[in-house]
């Protein structure tokens, strides 16, 4: 079933734009990497696998930091509040009706409508900032600190349980989030091209 709205698609600067593009690759490519890497191990050599998730991580993490300054600076686009509802009653109760009615959509089998401002929507790109943030400084963290033994203690052992529990729910949000945008670019008029067009604005025809 195909829904509608009636307020067109928001314009992202060009650095969110940038930032997200270069951080989506590199999140891809980080996960894809780490299901065939051998990492270097005492009794073991690293592959190049472990290479590029090594320093793709590094690259994760600049990236990372380019859409923190995005987010930051940015004059339109989300509202940072938007994305971090935790702290306002205001934005919870809005959260928490906006759940609903995705919820009342879904239990109706009919594809919740498309609203740019979202809260529910907002608050789950939040969450999936949040992961990619604590696992690319996670990773970041345990390249400077390892000494080849990921089992050691201290900020080696932190730095790789983070690493490792926010890898596995990275995989999850990732699944969930490009899903959910294709769903929504075939049954709304929004466009994935919005967010990935050079121009940064494309509404479908």
């Amino acid at each position: 079933m195909t829904t509608t709205h009636t307020t067109s698609v928001p314009r992202h600067s060009g650095l969110t734009r940038l930032a997200h593009g270069a951080l989506a690759l590199a999140i891809i490519t980080q996960l894809a990497s780490s299901q065939f890497m051998i990492p270097e191990e005492p009794g073991k050599v690293a592959n190049s696998a472990f290479e590029v998730h090594e320093y793709g991580g590094l690259a994760a993490f600049a990236f990372m930091l380019v859409f923190w300054l995005a987010l930051t600076t940015r004059q339109f686009g989300t509202a940072p509040a938007t994305l971090f509802p935790w702290f306002s009653g205001d934005r919870l109760s809005a959260l928490w009706a906006d759940t609903k009615s995705h919820a009342a959509s879904i239990m109706r089998l009919k594809v919740p409508p498309y609203e740019p401002a979202s809260a529910l929507a907002g608050a789950i790109h939040g969450l999936g900032l949040i992961i990619a943030t604590l696992m690319a400084a996670s990773g970041t963290l345990y390249y400077f600190v390892n000494a080849g033994d990921p089992d050691g203690g201290g900020l080696v052992a932190l730095a790789m349980n983070v690493h490792r529990t926010f890898g596995n729910l990275a995989w999850a949000y990732l699944i969930l989030h490009a899903t959910t945008g294709v769903i929504y670019h075939y049954a709304s008029d929004m466009s994935l091209r919005d967010m990935w067009s050079v121009r940064g604005h494309s509404q479908k025809g």
